[in-house]
């Protein structure tokens, strides 16, 4: 195994499970990979991710090993669920916890539109579990599957919801431009912006408007911990301070050249690229009448032991000394595009440079890591900043087209949405005591040359200045005017930390974004077609971005050596080899 974030100690925990042998290698010195922690003078702050959503993905995960979420995790549903505060607003907005509150919240602001939120959320909900059920669990291995009446049905519906922006769907369904912001911001959480995202993503208003959201007591960390145990339990060993460097192949018998395989969707992606496939041709490849690729994945067609097959990997320890680890199977939940690339001979890789400049990043990010004297009852848990000039401010992060982030016209916005966590307010081990635990996160071009963080306004000039501006519009729009003199600790990450920390992919913060061209069957698969026993897993691959993702992920590889092409969930539990 390559990496140790939720992805990496997942797929350990569930290759260990079903009888393997299992070494996981971690480049830094503890796991969690984006979901980290970091304390100082007595403030703990969760480094990643901090929305728990898709609550019964966690659950299904710890089931698989006879345990459940709630006998590992201490979760709390927060009410409100978050708070929004709009530009030139003077009150903000509070998300209740359940979908009623909700569906009177947006009535009182835009009467009329209680009915059409309720058709709204009807139809996320059943989207969201159309979903889980066919597409969220399928390996794309092969795509007939997917031809089964509750698809085959929806198909006039599921082409549309494919090929039609979430932005303009929100727009249809309310008029009032705060409401439009809160129906359209979940894209953020899938590394793209509303006015790409295919509208299928409007399921995310059934997560957060519909379920609620929760909070797990000791931060995400506590999720960390939990499959970290269970990992170690399954007889998984972990070995930190590992750079792997260099995945070794061998290959019986002649070599071959392996041909790459044809992917006749093989052009740039844009920020707008939902309308390029054609409806038509989308609806039969859903059916089943056609595959994504023109091609199918060249297996069968290689002579039997003479595809180069996967033999171990080669890494460096915290001293610089080499190591090598022989395995007959390699599953990396690195950075797709850094294993692809750095990891393996060019001959060798799936996912050349090539690919990656049709490609288009998620945002990056700089977060802000506060620790506050005092009280902030103007800030929820999750507090919202969205900005008037919404279109705009994703224009800056995202340019047009694909590939570097100075080929793409991207630039910083200002004044910037952006999201404040405090988690302080449900959990008061995160911060002294009379003090509050903020965590700020600003989306930004996936550009490393705007800079990296630091401790106490150590980082670099640019990304400095940039997190007072953003520390003074909190103070504005929240009305705290005395915000930044209360500050006592202070750190912040940026773009190039995202890289060098974790070896992401042009500094983006969460991976690939989730254009219809990187969504479901057309995102990068999870398995090597040059090199036999190489599985990937996590953010980079399907299903993609986001905790729950990554746990899927790891059942997706369970799916690939099984031989299991079905779209639903792995059984539960997971019986143990030989049980």
């Amino acid at each position: 195994m390559i990496g140790g974030g939720i992805s990496g100690l997942a797929t350990a925990a569930l290759l260990a499970r079903e009888g393997h042998t299992v070494t996981l290698l971690e480049k830094n010195e503890a796991v969690g990979g984006r979901a980290g922690t970091w304390e100082k003078d007595g403030f703990r702050f969760d480094t990643g991710p901090s929305w728990y959503l898709m609550p019964e993905v966690f659950d299904h995960f710890f089931k698989l090993f006879g345990t459940s979420a709630d006998e590992e995790l201490d979760l709390v549903k927060l009410d409100p669920g978050y708070r929004v505060y709009s530009e030139g607003e003077f009150a903000p907005i509070d998300l209740a916890s359940n979908r009623d509150d909700n569906l009177d919240l947006f009535e009182s602001i835009e009467p009329g539109s209680g009915v059409r939120m309720a058709g709204y959320l009807d139809s996320a909900a059943e989207t969201y579990e159309l979903a889980k059920e066919y597409f969220l669990y399928s390996t794309f291995e092969k795509v007939t599957p997917l031809a089964t009446a509750p698809v085959l049905k929806r198909l006039p519906r599921l082409a549309r919801l494919l090929t039609e922006p979430l932005a303009r769907f929100a727009g249809r369904t309310v008029r009032d431009p705060r409401l439009v912001q809160v129906l359209g911001y979940p894209a953020v959480f899938l590394g793209t912006s509303p006015y790409s995202a295919p509208s299928m993503y409007h399921l995310m208003s059934h997560l957060d408007l519909t379920e609620g959201v929760l909070y797990p007591r000791g931060g995400f960390a506590s999720v960390i911990a939990a499959i970290e145990r269970i990992a170690r339990a399954e007889g998984v060993e972990i070995v930190t301070g590992a750079t792997v460097t260099r995945i070794v192949t061998e290959v019986e018998g002649a070599s071959v050249v392996v041909p790459a395989p044809v992917d006749v969707y093989d052009y740039e992606t844009t920020e707008f690229d939902t309308n390029v496939i054609d409806r038509d041709e989308l609806a039969r490849v859903l059916a089943g009448e056609m595959s994504t690729a023109a091609e199918p994945e060249p297996v069968a067609e290689i002579p039997a032991g003479q595809k180069p097959r996967a033999g171990g990997v080669h890494y460096t320890d915290g001293s610089g000394r080499a190591h090598s680890v022989d395995g007959s199977v390699v599953v990396s939940t690195a950075d797709l595009w850094h294993t692809e690339t750095t990891m393996l001979l060019p001959e060798l890789q799936t996912y050349p440079e090539s690919y990656w400049a049709k490609r288009t990043p998620g945002p990056s990010a700089l977060l802000i890591m506060l620790g506050v004297s005092g009280e902030l009852p103007e800030l929820e848990h999750h507090t919202l900043f969205f900005t008037k000039d919404w279109r705009e401010n994703f224009e800056k992060i995202f340019g047009r087209g694909s590939g570097p982030a100075a080929t793409r016209g991207t630039s910083i916005p200002s004044p910037a949405s952006l999201y404040v966590c405090k988690p302080s307010a449900t959990d008061h081990d995160v911060a002294p005591e009379g003090h509050e635990n903020l965590f700020v996160l600003v989306p930004l071009p996936a550009d490393p040359s705007i800079g990296s963080g630091g401790v106490d306004g150590g980082g670099d000039a640019r990304l400095e200045e940039l997190a007072d501006t953003v520390i003074e519009q909190i103070a504005s729009w929240a009305g705290i005017p005395d915000l930044a003199s209360r500050v006592v600790v202070r750190r912040t990450v940026g773009p190039a930390d995202f890289v060098a920390d974790l070896n992401s992919w042009e500094g983006t913060a969460l991976g690939p974004a989730h254009t219809l061209r990187q969504s479901a069957m057309f995102r990068s698969r999870n398995r090597s077609t040059k090199v036999d026993g190489l599985y990937y897993a996590g953010g980079s691959t399907t299903p993609g971005i986001g905790l729950p993702m990554c746990l899927i992920s790891a059942e997706l590889v369970i799916k690939r050596l099984r031989g299991d092409t079905s779209t639903t969930a792995l059984p539960e539990p997971l019986a143990p080899a030989g049980g």
